[in-house]
């Protein structure tokens, strides 16, 4: 959909100038068209850049009534002060009236869910590896279980993205255009090398059993879902709760945050810390190693 010649004019700044990566452009445009066709029925005949600050708030309130997060509406009004920001910059306005004002600190991340070891364990016994299509689910689990990767990931991955001589995996297509290398646990290398055995050289790493294509999410996730009524396991278990228990026990087992944010790929450290909520006493007990004010 072609928006405004000004806001188109706004996506081109910020991907020449701004050098925005191009899944970022993509949500900064659906982001701005969903607010230009709300204010189309709002207030028809208005440019968003002249907009005040009262409509942005009713839009927003909106918008949270009908279900969204107040993460996605602190993205949405990021997205839209961007723009006011430059129409304001290039005389197109008298000011951004979104200055300044941002819904962050309304913003409480949610205690991920995560499995205990013993789950963990549990759910990786009951994946057997008898012929090729059980080596191929088992190690899906493995990889998003033991080296954190998103479900999208796991789909993207190529054969070529297997380090065989520095053990690690090459995460090209990620979230937020943020390629990382992930070193492959020990145990998970073993199977991924036997694994590798049955495939060419090239291609996806995952296919279908069926007409052999490059796996969905939605196989993924219906790898995950079988794999937890096989192991018994409660409800709401998913394959973004394999990737949250990973970041889970590596911070149980003392790895600094800032290696874990490298590991996970996430862009900031809020990202990560979320993850301090399921280790209750940890940035208490921190502090207390610094024995200010003990004699020696």
């Amino acid at each position: 959909m072609t928006l405004d010649p000004i806001v188109e004019g706004y996506l081109s700044y910020i991907r020449d100038v701004g050098r925005k990566q191009p899944r970022t452009l993509i949500d900064v445009r659906c982001s701005l068209r969903l607010a230009t066709s709300a204010f189309e029925q709002r207030r028809p005949g208005v440019h968003l850049w002249h907009l005040q600050l009262e409509d942005f708030l009713h839009w927003l309130e909106a918008e949270r009534t009908a279900g969204r997060t107040s993460s996605c509406l602190a993205k949405y009004l990021s997205h839209v002060r961007g723009l006011l920001e430059y129409c304001w910059r290039s005389g197109r306005c008298d000011r951004n009236v979104l200055d300044g004002f941002s819904l962050q600190h309304t913003i409480v991340r949610a205690e991920p869910k995560s499995l205990n070891l013993d789950e963990a364990r549990q759910l990786i016994e009951t994946c057997a590896s008898t012929n090729s299509a059980e080596r191929r689910e088992r190690l899906m689990i493995l990889l998003l279980y033991g080296c954190g990767l998103r479900t999208g990931e796991v789909c993207n991955l190529d054969v070529g993205d297997v380090n065989r001589e520095r053990q690690e995996i090459l995460i090209r297509k990620a979230k937020h255009d943020r390629p990382r290398v992930v070193p492959i646990p020990d145990g998970v290398y073993t199977e991924l090398l036997s694994y590798l055995l049955d495939l060419g050289k090239r291609g996806a790493l995952f296919r279908t059993a069926h007409h052999a294509r490059r796996v969905s999410q939605q196989d993924v996730c219906d790898v995950v879902r079988r794999a937890v009524q096989r192991a018994g396991l409660r409800d709401g278990v998913t394959a973004r709760t394999l990737r949250h228990s990973f970041a889970t026990h590596l911070m149980d087992r003392g790895v600094d945050l800032a290696v874990i944010a490298s590991l996970m790929g996430h862009r900031s450290p809020q990202e990560t810390g979320v993850y301090l909520h399921v280790l209750p006493g940890r940035p208490e007990a921190a502090v207390q190693t610094l024995r200010i004010g003990e004699r020696s």
